[in-house]
């Protein structure tokens, strides 16, 4: 069974690294990460190209907000089942 885990993003530099850090640590492999970041300008794009991952797809550019992005998001999700793991938050 493939996940979907979609976060989306905004200026969360800070932030970021404890949420891809604990989705690289699952026990669970078969995952896509879709990653939606609404145009950060606070270095968060480099977060990502610091912690590389083949299962990640992300789309950067603007939208109308956390909604418009989650559903970005999904629209581009292939996995059986959705999880959300938000960019301040960290699985344990």
């Amino acid at each position: 069974m493939k996940f979907s885990i979609l976060t989306v993003v905004y200026n969360r530099a800070a932030t970021i690294d404890d949420a891809l850090l604990s989705l690289g640590s699952q026990s669970h492999v078969d995952f896509e990460h879709i990653v939606q970041d609404g145009g950060s300008t606070d270095g968060t794009l480099d977060r990502f190209s610091a912690a590389p991952d083949h299962r990640r797809k992300l789309a950067s550019g603007r939208d109308s907000g956390i909604y418009d992005a989650l559903n970005r998001a999904t629209a581009r999700a292939t996995g059986d089942v959705i999880g959300v793991l938000h960019s301040d938050d960290f699985y344990g």
